[in-house]
């Protein structure tokens, strides 16, 4: 029996079945408990309906593998059930392989099942250096940011019909993954390629290692972003920050190959149409229904536009998103993640049809990725559009700007690592801990130190506060410490454990939430005195602006959730 029929026969995770041989180093499949162990007998012991059958002609791995160790302090186990764990609610290895639009993107995240591969793997991903547009590192006791970016490129076999002939690749669908701290919830916004933006200048390394800078553009569609004049990915992510005020700390890219592959890899994904299709420009025919689809149909299905809603990029968005969940739907199940054979077929073709930045070009930042993908419930991944309008500049609409009644509180939301949907928390203590921070005594306003510095607000918003603080608020002993060492995407207060009060009176005053609040070690201040650190980032609003996070999405955004089954109509 396989990793898959052996996983559902036991109850057992099927990706807990994979140990590291001490003989060879690597990852291999863990042998039954018991050589003499007998099938399962009745339903449960014979595999289901469209599950992997065990590989032909596979070989035995080479030496022992020992048997999984014991927890410390555990109790004895009975003779013969050792290595046997009790029965538990089963749970899907959760993958976020993301496919969109008329090109597609991917997250590799193959677990730690596909940990050994990724060795292999990690000489397929090509990777792109973007300087200080995103983070040098990735780190896991944080919130992070990718770019999902998909061009327009005609590479590829069979291609040559797609996207704009000769050009140098567009952000043609682009997905924004915001990630949560504590791993319950992710949000996956996308960009319009059609939305107006001002482009800014943007450093591109060159192959011979020199930097040249782009010229950026004023007022101009978002895919032109990507590609044109040299710009490279790093310049989407300046301009994705540059509009919407969050810090992106990593990118990953790929073009047509991706959903032809991908969707090949995985035996097809079901698909939804509220009425028959038959579109002469994409070549895609369906009936009423649910329908499979994969390779140059899946390509075919999210291409379309003249089929679905009005036609135009907002209602393709809304089918891509369709698609993503689909495909998230199946690729949580375990069908696909419990087959050896099929996780590799998947995750090499994954890889060739990746570039990403090079901070997570190595393997063991894919797995590190990977692992902390795979931790968010499918139920809590919330997909949305940029709110936006039709360009009133424009007698016949062709494309949008921001509806800056709802865009602000929705990248306010993102900064902020406030969920779209209604979670669990995970972290109940932590949870509690960062709120116990702004309970307890406060100190009177004008004992109060601080430092006020300026880490991604407008220039001269540290001046701004420091006048308000001292004329309005009686925060006398504050002083201005100039620019920050580092941009940050939201407001931060440091300070020292005897300087709680002082915090939680500060906080008061600026509308602080307790996640704002940073424990940590004080500054001297000009006076020669300890100070605690005001670092006003990009979600600063003005002096005397509560910077507390919105709690919900504004009214009328539209959402959805990748647990959801819908129909494109």
């Amino acid at each position: 029996m396989d990793a898959q029929g052996r996983g559902r026969a036991e109850n057992v995770d099927p990706a807990d079945q994979w140990v590291l041989n001490p003989s060879t180093g690597e990852y291999e499949l863990r042998p039954p408990s018991s050589a003499a162990q007998s099938p399962v007998p009745g339903p449960r012991g014979s595999a289901p309906s469209g599950a992997a059958a065990p590989a032909r002609g596979r070989k035995e791995a080479p030496g022992r593998v020992p048997p999984p160790r014991g927890r410390r302090g555990a109790p004895e186990e009975a003779p013969g059930q050792r290595g046997r764990r009790p029965a538990k609610k089963p749970k899907g290895r959760r993958v976020l392989l993301w496919t969109g639009g008329t090109m597609a993107f991917v997250l590799v995240a193959v677990g730690a099942a596909g940990y050994l591969y990724l060795r292999h793997l990690e000489g397929n991903v090509s990777t792109t250096d973007v300087g200080n547009a995103g983070k040098s590192s990735f780190r896991k006791d944080e919130a992070f940011n990718i770019l999902v970016i998909g061009t327009d490129k005609r590479t590829g076999e069979g291609n040559e019909g797609y996207g704009d002939k000769g050009s140098s690749g567009h952000a043609d669908t682009t997905i924004l993954l915001h990630v949560a701290e504590d791993r319950s919830n992710a949000t996956a916004l996308s960009i319009p390629r059609d939305l107006i933006v001002d482009i800014p200048d943007c450093p591109t390394k060159q192959a011979d290692g020199t930097t040249t800078t782009v010229p950026g553009r004023q007022a101009v569609r978002f895919n032109r972003s990507l590609g044109e004049d040299g710009r490279d990915p790093g310049c989407t992510m300046r301009t994705v920050e540059e509009a919407t005020g969050i810090s992106v700390d990593h990118f990953m890219m790929a073009d047509f190959n991706a959903v032809k592959t991908l969707t090949t890899a995985v035996d097809g994904v079901k698909v939804c149409v509220g009425k028959a299709v038959d579109d002469k420009q994409s070549k895609l025919r369906l009936p009423a229904g649910e329908s499979w689809v994969e390779g140059e149909q899946a390509l075919a299905f999210l291409r379309t536009r003249k089929s679905f809603g009005n036609s135009g990029d907002l209602d393709r968005i809304k089918v891509q998103q369709q698609f993503l969940a689909s495909l998230m739907r199946k690729m949580s199940s375990g069908d696909t993640l419990t087959s050896p054979s099929k996780l590799l077929k998947l995750a090499e073709a994954a890889t060739k049809a990746l570039t990403v930045d090079k901070a997570i070009g190595k393997v063991g930042t894919l797995k590190d990725v990977a692992l902390e993908l795979k931790k968010v419930p499918t139920k809590n991944i919330t997909f949305l559009t940029v709110p936006v309008v039709d360009n009133p500049a424009e007698a016949v609409k062709a494309t949008v700007v921001l509806d800056d009644s709802k865009a602000a509180q929705v990248f306010d939301m993102i900064r902020n690592d406030v969920s779209f949907t209604e979670v669990k928390q995970k972290q109940k203590k932590e949870k509690a801990a960062v709120a116990a921070r702004l309970k307890g005594t406060k100190a009177p306003a004008s004992e109060v130190r601080v430092r006020v510095l300026n880490g991604g607000a407008p220039p001269g918003s540290a001046q701004e506060t420091l006048r308000w603080l001292q004329v309005e608020e009686g925060v006398t002993k504050s002083e201005n410490g100039g620019n920050a060492p580092e941009n940050l995407g939201t407001t931060t207060l440091e300070y020292a454990p005897d300087q709680a009060a002082q915090a939680r009176r500060l906080a008061d005053v600026l509308g602080l939430s307790g996640s704002a609040m940073k424990p940590g070690e004080s500054v001297t201040n000009a006076q020669g005195l300890p100070a605690m650190t005001l670092t006003l980032g990009k979600d600063f609003k003005g002096a005397g602006v509560s910077l507390t996070p919105a709690a919900k999405a504004p009214e009328g955004v539209q959402k959805s959730s990748a647990d959801k089954v819908t129909c494109a109509s």
